[in-house]
């Protein structure tokens, strides 16, 4: 495997990190508009918290696949190909909240409601899949000698891939009340800390089931036992970390370790995988790295490329959480006009 290789797959574990730090409160955000909100001000309230930033956030993912294609054809190919359906489900999540952004602005009172459903639905189905095609893929999935698919129903939905979407999606349900807490004024403030004191000790339930799982359904521990176990530790200290802020009313540190979770989360993942990008359960027919990439050429000038565009692009969303640092008030109390 050469340095670049390696500097490839690096750089895509931090696109996805990237995607599940900033939409992943956007996920938690979305839901929340149906369950903690009590009535249209304050739904109005939640998604304001959002407003500028949520289409930025997707960015992420587009370009996380784009490096993909570029970088890993044969991973790409491999992955989209075998899990044409679960992303089809991630991609009809995307396309349903994201219009419904637009269109519960523009709609009646009487249809908004309609609207405020699909960016609930839509913000769990996404995470719930993505927690899917990340546990099935840890699993291992059959593929034959050219990396093709071979699986069946339960090879992607079974108990543990079910426990790991229930457990992203309890995770960015989290991570946006931690957003909510940080960015609002109001009634909302406090009935999103009540809902995360409790929902964190849900989460301490799920934790532990995944990692039990984790260890009896894949390679993990017996390939990265040190790795995996750090990272599980880290996991559970951050959890722990989210959930004293909470109590303590610290909200920035509770949403940057919920945040920082979620990193923790994608490493664990990709160090897990490495050094394959996709895991075979049958013997011998793991796609590695090396097997996997572009020719050195395009690597080299893809990585020349990145590393001119990638610091305006984080400086820009720095600035952009900059520019909308404000706390978002209740409309009732600044007389916002709905």
């Amino acid at each position: 495997m050469s340095s670049l290789q390696f500097f490839w797959f690096l750089l895509i574990g931090i696109l996805f990190a990237g995607f599940f730090f900033l939409e992943g409160f956007d996920f938690g955000v979305g839901m929340s508009v149906q369950t903690l909100a009590h009535d249209e001000h304050e739904k109005d309230q939640v998604v304001e918290t959002i407003g500028p930033v949520w289409d930025g956030n997707e960015v992420w993912l587009i370009t996380a696949g784009g490096a993909m294609f570029a970088s890993f054809p044969y991973w790409y190919a491999s992955l989209f190909s075998g899990y044409y359906l679960i992303l089809f489900a991630i991609l009809f999540g995307l396309i349903i909240r994201g219009v419904s952004f637009e269109f519960r602005s523009h709609m009646p009172k009487k249809y908004k409601n309609i609207w405020n459903w699909t960016l609930t639905i839509g913000s769990f189905i996404v995470p719930f899949f993505f927690g899917i095609l990340f546990i099935s893929m840890i699993q291992g999935m059959p593929m034959d000698a050219n990396h093709n698919m071979m699986a069946t129903f339960t090879d992607y939905i079974n108990l543990f891939s079910v426990v790991g979407g229930v457990a992203l999606t309890l995770l960015c349900y989290l991570h946006g009340l931690n957003y909510i807490s940080l960015r609002t004024e109001g009634p909302i403030r406090a009935r999103a800390k009540n809902y995360a004191q409790v929902l964190y000790g849900v989460l301490y339930v799920g934790l532990i089931a995944f990692a039990v799982l984790m260890y009896f359904k894949t390679d993990f521990f017996q390939n990265h036992f040190t790795v995996t176990l750090a990272l599980l530790v880290v996991i559970v200290l951050l959890t722990v970390i989210a959930n004293i802020s909470v109590f303590k009313e610290k909200e920035l540190l509770a949403f940057l370790a919920s945040g920082f979770t979620m990193l923790a989360l994608v490493a664990l993942l990709f160090s897990g995988l490495f050094p394959r990008v996709l895991i075979s359960s049958i013997p011998g027919n793991d796609l590695l790295i090396q097997h996997a990439s572009s020719s050195p050429y395009t690597l080299r000038i893809m990585s020349y490329i990145s590393l001119t565009i990638l610091p305006f692009v984080l400086a820009y969303t720095a600035w952009t959480y900059y520019i909308f640092r404000k706390r978002i008030k209740h409309p009732h109390a600044v007389g916002v006009q709905q």
